[in-house]
């Protein structure tokens, strides 16, 4: 077993320099745990990718927790955890209480619109990132016709459908369930989401809360999937955000180090000040954490099993094509002819020169500092 004081030493390494999002969480983590210290053997870190890329949640948060369950147990899990979280956490909240102070300076307004403009782009790259990975398992006789049909449900929903998505997700993993012939697992709840999501009461603490148990339960695929859900809850719904802000938030998620969910976290500041934004952090993680302590030894057995193969086989399309969809919204929130110069610009820097995601957010914010200082109109 590995000590404690290792576990967070190391953990909150990677927490604080960990940019770029899951691909570089799993590098990281891998280098520590099977290249440097040999804590975990090359399959067994393989083996716990796969299982964590089967779970609903933000999979490089599970993986991080995972791998520290593996070498220090339950108590390493958490420490693990919070460790990989907390540095992530500290920088985007400070941020937050930039972007959305009552009367933030001009250049940080600028900032903010400059890389906001910039998100539609890496929501695309984001999605292509992952889309070929699941044409290639998509082999069988008809099954690429129902993944194009599965990215296109996906696609349309978080396009047009805002807090209904989730629905869509469910209903195509059911979908497949049923094509191959599977019994269903008993009925469960997550049907019921949509139709709760306002409902909550109690002030403003619990819908956030809601809205970060949400993100955190349901981020399959990556961070983006959540996009349309908590901006429908965030500036719709709620109206705890402007559509520019909520462009700064997702943009802040990409940039700062850990994982992406940590958006989150700005939308709970814009609700409710500091407090809101840890609640909203703490209720997001909470799912990753329950689902390691309580499962991890079981993750062979859910690998092995048909129905949830079958449900990821059609639920995976269709969050690529909600990370797709998720563009148009985000294009759509941009209000100045200069923003969406940026937004053509950051395509061409992720796609034509493959350039990372946090080196174009920045650039984008910087421009967006250029333009308006140059006397073009803030959003």
């Amino acid at each position: 077993m590995v000590g404690l004081g290792t576990v967070l030493t190391e953990w909150g390494r990677i927490g604080c320099i960990g940019f770029g999002g899951p691909p570089a969480h799993i590098a990281l983590l891998r280098r520590l745990c099977v290249d440097d210290r040999k804590w975990l053997t090359a399959q067994e870190f393989e083996d716990g990718v796969a299982a964590c890329n089967l779970l609903p949640g933000p999979a490089s948060t599970q993986l991080a927790i995972f791998c520290a369950w593996r070498v220090a147990g339950r108590a390493g899990a958490l420490v693990g955890g919070a460790a990989f979280i907390l540095p992530g956490l500290v920088v985007i909240l400070g941020l937050a209480a930039l972007f959305l102070a009552g009367d933030p300076p001009t250049w940080v307004t600028a900032a903010g619109a400059g890389a906001g403009a910039a998100v539609a782009a890496v929501a695309v790259h984001a999605g292509a990132g992952l889309a070929p990975a699941g044409w290639n398992r998509a082999t069988a006789d008809g099954s690429r016709v129902r993944w194009c049909a599965y990215v296109l449900a996906g696609l349309a929903a978080a396009a047009l459908l805002g807090p209904w998505l989730v629905v869509v997700l469910l209903a195509c993993g059911v979908a497949e369930v049923l094509r191959r012939r599977l019994p269903v697992p008993g009925p469960g709840r997550p049907l019921a989401i949509p139709l709760l999501a306002g409902t909550a009461g109690g002030g403003v603490l619990l819908p956030i809360a809601w809205v970060a148990l949400k993100v955190g339960a349901l981020s399959y695929g990556g961070g983006f999937v959540i996009i349309p859900l908590m901006r429908a809850d965030a500036v719709d719904h709620y109206g705890w955000m402007t559509d520019a802000e909520f462009l700064n938030a997702v943009a802040l998620g990409q940039i700062t180090p850990g994982p992406v969910v940590q958006t989150v976290a700005v939308v709970g500041y814009a609700a409710a000040g500091l407090g809101g934004g840890v609640l909203a952090s703490i209720v997001a993680f909470s799912p990753s954490f329950t689902v390691v302590l309580l499962g991890a030894d079981r993750f062979d057995r859910l690998r092995a099993d048909a129905r949830v193969r079958a449900f990821l086989d059609g639920s995976g399309p269709a969050a690529i094509g909600a990370i797709l969809g998720s563009a148009i919204p985000l294009a759509l929130a941009l209000s100045e002819w200069w923003q969406f110069a940026v937004l053509a610009a950051a395509a061409v820097t992720l796609f034509v020169l493959r350039r990372g995601v946090v080196t174009t957010l920045l650039g984008a914010a910087a421009v967006g500092v250029a333009v308006v200082a140059l006397g073009a109109p803030l959003p």
